[in-house]
């Protein structure tokens, strides 16, 4: 599915976007289940779980920061993740045989989702293997500099892990502390509905406010090779709701 010369962008910038993979049907669904789930869920939210998932105080739908695991707990983002052509994409930019272990649906709503700082998914997730990893950021909108698309810092995916920090109200706000950022050149990377960027687990990239009147959603599907652990993650993750999509010679995991 990839050419060589994408292969080559991605490997010299540490990251790649791919137009086209999805239909504008496909992602109209997942918004209207991720919509449903998010008021499901806010049927039931605790105050810990507000302060995690909310943007600001309000309790709307709209006001919903992220959801956790829909490739898990969804079967339309699980179907997403299992498309045999995005399964090749990945396979092809780190080896055969897959699983996600880790998935987010981000609303980003208009005119008030706020930023992500610049950070690290390998910080994160720790793996044992520094190229075993990359993040399928699938754009549900189309994503626009002015909605809050993604920013990343070519060639960065060289770079070692670097230091990260988050404000102690915020402890799910890793990110690099400014003034190491602000070594590092951002370059916006928009995609329109149904287009894919993918990003090596070293790349450095953020996001910026949601500026304009429409929803930025997205679904970030994070990678990992079924032959690689995560030894040293800043986060807790749950290897039960992990969901393996291909397989290869090694031992799979279920």
């Amino acid at each position: 599915m990839l050419t060589p010369e994408q292969i080559q962008r991605f490997t010299r910038t540490g990251h790649l976007t791919v137009e086209g993979v999805f239909p504008p049907d496909r992602m109209e669904l997942a918004i209207e289940v991720a919509h449903r789930w998010g008021e499901e869920f806010l049927g039931k939210i605790n105050e810990d779980q507000r302060h995690w998932y909310l943007e600001g105080k309000s309790s709307e739908v709209g006001r919903l920061r992220k959801m956790d695991n829909p490739v898990y707990h969804q079967e339309v983002f699980r179907d997403l993740a299992c498309d045999p052509r995005l399964v090749e994409m990945v396979e092809q930019l780190i080896g055969r045989g897959v699983r996600v272990f880790f998935s987010q649906v981000f609303f980003k709503p208009p005119e008030g989702g706020g930023p992500k700082p610049i950070h690290q998914d390998n910080y994160y997730f720790g793996p044992d293997q520094r190229d075993a990893m990359v993040t399928a950021w699938i754009a549900l909108d189309e994503a626009t500099v002015e909605n809050g698309c993604l920013f990343y810092g070519d060639g960065s995916n060289a770079e070692p892990i670097l230091e990260h920090t988050a404000p102690p109200d915020q402890p799910f706000n890793l990110h690099v502390p400014g003034e190491i950022a602000a070594r590092y050149a951002m370059t916006p990377a928009p995609v329109r509905q149904g287009g894919v960027s993918f990003h090596h687990g070293h790349t450095l990239h953020q996001s910026s406010s949601n500026t304009s009147r429409k929803f930025r959603r997205a679904a970030a599907l994070h990678f990992l090779r079924n032959d690689a652990r995560l030894v040293n993650p800043r986060l807790d993750f749950d290897p039960s709701l992990e969901v393996v999509v291909g397989e290869a010679s090694g031992e799979p995991r279920v």
